[in-house]
């Protein structure tokens, strides 16, 4: 029923209530001292003027209240049998209020005191008019009157109608922009969380192996130590370096960095064959020219995060991976044994890493399966390419 104000507006209609009462009540005194009415008359204009100057200040803090005010004064006027005054100008702010600012009651109350106020205020000027005979001369008059009051009263009302539509239409508006800010923030969130997961789980996976190796071979054979320690420096620093890119993207969201390539998978071959496991790897078809950005990212991580649960939950024995690159498509395997489960424990079969591969393959049209059968784990995927002369980098093609 009240709406909050700030300071400053509660001040301003307060303000404003006053500086009415202090216009009206000459008016309506001079027009009193005017009439038959004498004194009576000169001291029904107070209350009248005060009611309609007190529903005019709460008219944006509380529409209803000052929508029932308002009427309070206009019985009052009526019961003194005053005539239409300055001080009735405070109606139509009224009306305009409980349209624009009042509750859905409110509202339709405002629109029956339109309707209500119109055929009381023509039957109140006309009173005299239905007493004794010749009365059906003045109809004409009666039925303008009538309408001027309800074009008078309607406009006012139809006026916060409109404000009331055009402040909804701004609420909507602000708050589908805030909905799409937040979606798009979720999703720059959920690719940095994918990004972080993969060089953060790849990395560590080697990391790990490494230090296992370096500590079984410390007695035995210092070079193969020597070795494991370098290729747990080299690889600590790329992660380092990638996780710094990343959160300089979380902080500067303009920022771009450089993205792995095809280029850089000879690297990631070699940080799995540091860590012990043999790998196998098979190209062909060859690519026959430049590949998309998005492609060869999809194709990096999607090889990293396999590549490193072989290292977490395969065997030493071996990983095959194969990749061709046809015309329209590229398909990509990754096959390595699976480690046996210790009596007791139970196997995961699925988090993180198998969601993200998919959700990257699924970005730019491709699909991903993943599945362990006969003590294999195999992932396999088929990534959209298009002819790579006719098809070149999304973000390319959207800048020209």
């Amino acid at each position: 029923m009240f709406r909050p104000l700030r300071p400053y507006q509660a001040a301003v209609d307060a303000a404003i209530a006053v500086l009415f009462a202090l216009m009206a009540l000459p008016f309506e005194l001079g027009a009193a001292a005017g009439s038959d009415a004498g004194n009576l008359g000169a001291w029904s204009a107070i209350p009248v003027v005060f009611l309609l100057a007190a529903a005019l200040g709460l008219r944006r803090y509380s529409p209803g209240l000052a929508l029932g005010v308002a009427w309070v004064g206009a019985v009052v006027q009526m019961s003194f049998g005053r005539g239409p005054g300055f001080a009735d100008i405070a109606i139509f702010a009224v009306l305009y209020a409980t349209a624009a600012y009042g509750t859905r009651l409110v509202f339709w109350l405002g629109f029956t005191s339109v309707i209500v106020g119109s055929g009381t205020i023509t039957i109140y000027l006309f009173r005299w008019a239905f007493v004794g005979s010749g009365a059906l001369s003045d109809v004409p008059t009666l039925i303008f009157v009538l309408l001027a009051a309800l074009f008078a009263l309607g406009l006012s009302w139809t006026a916060g109608a409109l404000v009331r539509t055009a402040m909804r239409a701004r609420a909507n508006r602000a708050a589908q922009s805030r909905a799409e800010e937040q979606t798009v923030a979720e999703q720059e969130r959920t690719r940095i969380a994918r990004d972080m997961h993969d060089i953060v789980a790849h990395s560590l996976a080697v990391i790990i192996a490494q230090s296992d190796g370096a500590r079984y071979a410390a007695a035995s054979d210092p070079k193969a130590q020597a070795a494991a320690l370098g290729t747990i420096s080299s690889t600590a620093r790329s992660a380092l370096s990638d996780v710094r890119l990343l959160l300089t993207q979380l902080r500067h969201s303009q920022a771009e960095g450089p993205q792995p390539t095809l280029a850089d998978l000879e690297q990631l071959y070699a940080q799995v064959r540091a860590a012990g496991v043999e790998l196998r790897v098979d190209v062909d078809p060859a690519p026959r020219g430049e590949v998309a950005a998005s492609v060869q990212l999809s194709v990096y991580r999607i090889l990293q995060e396999a590549l490193t649960n072989a290292l977490r939950h395969g065997t030493p024995t071996g990983v095959d991976v194969s990749l061709a690159w046809h015309p329209d498509r590229v398909d990509l395997r990754v096959r390595n044994d699976v480690a046996p489960v210790p009596d007791g424990a139970e196997r995961r079969t699925g988090g993180h890493g198998l969601i993200g591969m998919r959700e990257r393959a699924q970005l730019i049209g491709g699909r991903l399966d993943a599945a362990a059968a006969d003590g294999v784990f195999t992932v396999e995927a088929s990534l959209p390419t298009g002819a790579a002369s006719e098809n070149p980098d999304p973000l390319e093609r959207s800048a020209r």
